[in-house]
């Protein structure tokens, strides 16, 4: 009998482990046919990517050692070497391209950041209509930009235009000429671009500002901290990343700004809003020099990317992660 036994329990074993083995395989079988559905899913962005990025980036890098001029076609390209970007380093107008830039940049990415801290504060609170003005504010960021180019053009015309028609009230007797001036037409250009982000910012720091723990802000006004104490200690920290979002999002952004230029000045009067964008892409698409263009933008692009990191590196020290 104890031989049947045993008998028993090693075949009901041996199903056992055959059962497991299967359960084991079916799983198996389903992962990998998952992983493949998830593969496809993600496939046609891969392929954009791919089409839309990558290979015309590494395009773009061979295109900064040649000499072309597009209209030849690809057998008019000739190899230069580092020429182009010999040729840029004592390129004056490349020098003041990039001055330009660092202004537009250095002015409008802070005042966005800082205007946006500012609404967003004020839309945090009880005040009428608040939906509605969240919305109000953050249309200029989903407007189309050449409806925005041409409201922008008429509030700064020098002769019709309601901004200097109010300043003019207000006693100015010689108000800006604006786009047509080349000491006004770049803080023209920061301006609007300061109004078209701030609403954009304000949702984010109103997002932010949503972790904020009350209790704190309950506990410190009973200690007798005040209105900016409060905010300086408790909200701004919890606010630090966020604002490190802001102006790592904006300065990338803003540096690589063209359409808003091209759209309102084109890079005029004289060259006074020929920010570095717009002059590769005048090099480019203007005077067909396309290898000189491209050797400018991987130059911008390394600029870029090394400020990035080293603020990335700062963030590192003074921002509060809760």
């Amino acid at each position: 009998m104890s031989t049947l036994y045993d008998s028993e329990a090693t075949i009901t074993e041996r199903q056992n482990e055959v059962n497991a083995k299967r359960k084991r395989a079916i799983s198996r079988a389903r992962g990998e046919s998952a992983g493949w559905i998830g593969y496809l899913f993600i496939a046609p962005n891969f392929i954009g990517f791919l089409i839309f990025t990558l290979l015309p980036l590494i395009f773009a890098l061979f295109v900064a050692f040649t000499q072309w001029d597009v209209v030849s076609g690809l057998g008019g390209m000739q190899w230069v070497g580092l020429e182009n970007f010999t040729t840029l380093l004592s390129d004056p107008s490349f020098w003041e391209s990039a001055r330009i830039t660092l202004i537009y940049v250095g002015l409008s990415v802070p005042l966005t950041t800082v205007a946006g801290l500012l609404v967003a504060l004020a839309l945090n609170g009880p005040i009428p209509g608040r939906a509605v003005l969240r919305v109000i504010f953050f249309i200029p960021f989903i407007a189309n930009s050449v409806a925005i180019a041409t409201t922008w053009i008429l509030l700064y015309h020098p002769t019709y235009g309601p901004i200097n028609a109010v300043l003019k009230a207000l006693g100015v007797t010689q108000p800006p000429l604006w786009l047509v001036s080349s000491q006004w037409a770049l803080p023209a250009l920061i301006g609007m671009a300061v109004w078209g982000g701030v609403g954009y910012a304000s949702i984010i720091y109103l997002a932010a500002l949503q972790d904020v723990p009350q209790e704190l802000h309950e506990a410190a006004a009973i200690d007798g901290a005040g209105a900016w104490a409060r905010f300086r200690v408790i909200t701004l920290p919890f606010l630090s990343p966020a604002i490190f979002f802001l102006l790592v999002t904006g300065f990338i952004g803003a540096s690589q700004n063209f359409g808003m230029i091209n759209l309102m000045t084109q890079g005029g009067p004289g060259r006074s809003t020929t920010v570095l964008s717009y002059y590769i892409y005048q090099s480019g698409f203007q005077f067909y020099r396309f290898g000189y263009a491209a050797a400018m933008a991987w130059v911008m692009f390394l600029v870029v990317l090394l400020l990035t990191l080293l603020l990335w590196r700062i963030q590192r020290r003074g921002i509060f992660y809760s």
